[in-house]
């Protein structure tokens, strides 16, 4: 097994001994330099595993070196080592593309699992191999383990930005519409990245009570709160050395946004209860369908909590932007639903190909699944032909966050009652004496609560803002209807 090489640049002689006993110590070989110019003269000379380097350099600073390497030797792994406290310094670092920051004074543990997690990253290159000389045109065809399928132009591009942040640390903030993806696109950013081993821990932080907020994501100790007869690890924890993704970070309130900034800016959490805070090893990946620019703008979101989850903004193209995506997902989600449900395999008509790919999709992929899996019942052959497929005779339309959309058969007509709301009409003759009158508004009530969620593609928060309902009363009707 060959010794990994890694360039310390840095000024002061004590940090650079330090660094050389501690990679000694771990097997690796270390070459030091105290300025710019000779630390480029040795990437130069020869190949490196890992560049460590100090910001502040005599003839330069770290954010140069930085550059310098994203240029000439992209596939080099860099952090840097700030000044305690210079968070938003190690913030531009992170946007110039290096892979992690340590901060002075230097934790010895926390610089040894940047250090593994860096020489981790050997295995990415292999990845960006396999889809060809230009990884901007790979193919999912020709990326088989990637769940995130379709070969449009906006997916390749997708893909390939994927590939390039995984290799770095940096929190990455994922904006899309509901059902477009949002998730898959974290796991795919674990998935490729040096953490792929360690847990990935999903939340959605819309369905957790605010009471209970800081005890999940924190932890708590034995006898912290009523109720609380052994410690709790929290969600950070259960993340160690891993990826916590935090979905529908827009539901955060005020109060959790002022800890979850501590936690994320000092690497550490205290759990309720506690005496001390605990360092954590988490990547922080952060997704909304809702703007979350206009929510810092009204004040419902911390703006240096934002700054710090969107260091790097990805987004995830919606469905109506994928040209010629429908028939391969189609395909794919078919298979599925025949596998799932013991059916015999379906395929896709022509009629039925051309009826969707007309149709604006509001609920995106979810929602071409949802439709998929009605046709697959409806239809009494192995093809799926127009009139098996129900569509929604008006689409909510996809959440405002700020971009144009493309008009379609889904948008709102001012002439018709919006979405979810029926027109009013001469109500049925009931009788009463048959049907209870509790049980006749149960079940009304439960079919317009069915009709908001198969509208949402599922999505119980854009659910109850179509019913005009909070997302804890929505939860509590849902239970109280026995719906799933």
């Amino acid at each position: 097994m060959s010794i990994k090489h890694v360039l310390v640049v840095d000024d002061e002689p004590d940090i650079c001994e330090l660094l050389e006993i501690t990679l000694a110590r771990m097997g690796l070989e270390a070459e030091t330099t105290g300025a710019l110019d000779p630390a480029r003269q040795l990437l130069a000379q020869r190949d490196f595993d890992l560049c460590l380097t100090d910001m502040r350099l005599p003839d330069g600073d770290g954010l140069d070196l930085v550059r310098h390497i994203q240029t000439t030797r992209p596939e080099l792994p860099v952090a840097v080592i700030t000044a305690h406290g210079s968070v938003d310094t190690a913030v531009q670092a992170l946007k110039l593309g290096a892979f992690d920051f340590v901060s002075k004074p230097v934790d010895l543990k926390q610089l040894r699992e940047l250090i593994d997690s860096a020489l981790r990253m050997e295995s990415a290159p292999a990845t960006e191999a396999a889809c060809g000389s230009t990884p901007t045109r790979c193919s999912a065809t020709e990326d088989p383990d990637s769940p995130l399928l379709g070969d449009s132009e906006p997916m390749q591009k997708l893909r390939a930005t994927i590939r390039k942040l995984a290799r770095s640390q940096a929190p990455v903030f994922i904006a899309g519409e509901s059902g477009s993806g949002k998730e898959l696109v974290a796991r795919e950013i674990h998935r490729l990245g040096p953490r792929a081993e360690r847990p990935f821990v999903p939340v959605n932080c819309g369905a957790i009570p605010a009471e209970l907020m800081e005890s999940e994501f924190f932890g708590h100790r034995k006898g912290a709160f009523t109720g609380a007869t052994q410690d709790h690890p929290g969600l950070f924890q259960a993340a160690e050395g891993g990826t916590l993704f935090l979905d529908e970070v827009a539901d955060l309130p005020l109060a959790m946004q002022v800890k979850l900034l501590r936690a994320i800016q000092e690497r550490a959490i205290k759990p309720v209860g506690g005496s001390r805070e605990i360092p954590v090893d988490v990547r922080i990946l952060s997704a909304t369908h809702h703007d979350l620019e206009r929510a810092v703008r009204e004040g419902r979101f911390r703006q240096d909590l934002y700054y710090r989850l969107n260091v790097i903004e990805l987004r995830v193209p919606p469905l109506r932007e994928r040209d010629g995506d429908i028939p391969g997902l189609a395909t794919v989600m078919l298979q599925r639903i025949a596998e799932q449900w013991g059916l015999e395999a379906r395929e896709l008509a022509p009629d039925a190909q051309e009826l969707l790919e007309r149709h604006p999709f509001p609920g995106n992929v979810r929602e071409l699944e949802n439709i998929l899996e009605r046709a697959a019942t409806l239809a009494e052959g192995a093809a799926i032909h127009a009139d098996n497929i129900d569509l929604p005779a008006t689409a909510p339309p996809p959440e405002d966050n700020g971009e144009d959309r493309r008009a379609g058969p889904g948008a709102h007509n001012p002439g018709t009652p919006p979405p979810g709301v029926q027109e009013r009409r001469t109500p049925p003759s009931v009788r009463y004496e048959d049907v209870g009158l509790d049980d006749h508004l149960a079940d009304q009530e439960r079919q317009a609560i069915e009709t908001a969620l198969h509208q949402t593609g599922g999505n119980r928060t854009a659910a109850a803002r179509l019913l005009g309902l909070s997302f804890r009363q929505l939860r509590y009707r849902l239970k109280k209807l026995g719906i799933e």
